[in-house]
């Protein structure tokens, strides 16, 4: 096994994202929040804490460098499932990304996600329900990151994600660990897929998949 990443302070974050100070003062602002929050509800494993800025913030913002150009006229919908403590959807949201919807069925994390949106002023709506009570409305990206399996995460995404029900160029755009291979490969017994894939920055065993629902193949339940 390769040696694991170095751990990265604040000012490193900014360095590497040449974020300005005002949304640095945003991303440490929500850095004091979730330590806090962490102590009372499992946002994030505690022992992740000491490297927040790589394990969480950084692996989060990395999405930003493949998510689709933003539509001429308007501002880019982002649709985040399973929000938790707001990965990778409020990273993109502080990072002006687009309008993220983030979607967390757990009471206590929505509300942490609310905290956490007032207090930033990041541009995010949060939905403090199951995905599969959102009403449908246009997108042009679903982010996820350690939420479910590949084949679990486009049947939920599918409304949202198929020509004629979400926006037509709506991809999906999501983390995966080592899985990755076999995730894909038993999703494609039931979707026809465009696939693309990008190597993490941050987890050496890490893969970013942007996805194009093309169809579900014929026959399949």
């Amino acid at each position: 096994m390769g040696r694991d990443p170095e751990r990265l302070a604040a000012a490193d974050f900014q360095r590497i994202l040449d974020v300005s100070r005002e949304t640095q003062d945003k991303f440490e602002r929500y850095a004091a929040l979730l330590t806090k929050w962490t102590a009372a509800i499992n946002l994030i494993s505690p022992r992740s804490l000491p490297d927040l800025w790589r394990r969480h913030f950084l692996d989060s913002a990395q999405l930003a460098a493949h998510l689709p150009p933003a539509p001429g006229d308007r501002r880019r919908v982002i649709l985040d499932l399973g929000s938790g403590g707001g990965f990778p959807g409020l990273v993109l949201a502080l990072m002006g990304c687009g309008h993220v919807h983030l979607v967390e069925s757990d009471q206590r994390k929505a509300v942490f996600l609310r905290e956490v949106v007032r207090e930033t002023g990041a541009e995010a709506t949060v939905h403090a329900a199951r995905i599969e009570a959102v009403e449908l409305f246009p997108v042009d990206v679903v982010t996820c990151r350690a939420f479910a399996p590949l084949t679990k995460i486009l049947t939920l995404s599918e409304p949202f994600l198929a020509p004629g029900c979400g926006q037509e160029s709506a991809v999906g755009l999501f983390l995966k660990g080592r899985t990755a291979d076999l995730e894909l490969t038993e999703a494609c017994k039931t979707w026809r897929l465009r696939i693309e894939r990008f190597e993490s920055k941050t987890d050496p065993e890490g893969t970013i998949l942007r996805l194009k629902l093309l169809s579900v193949e014929d026959g399949a339940s």
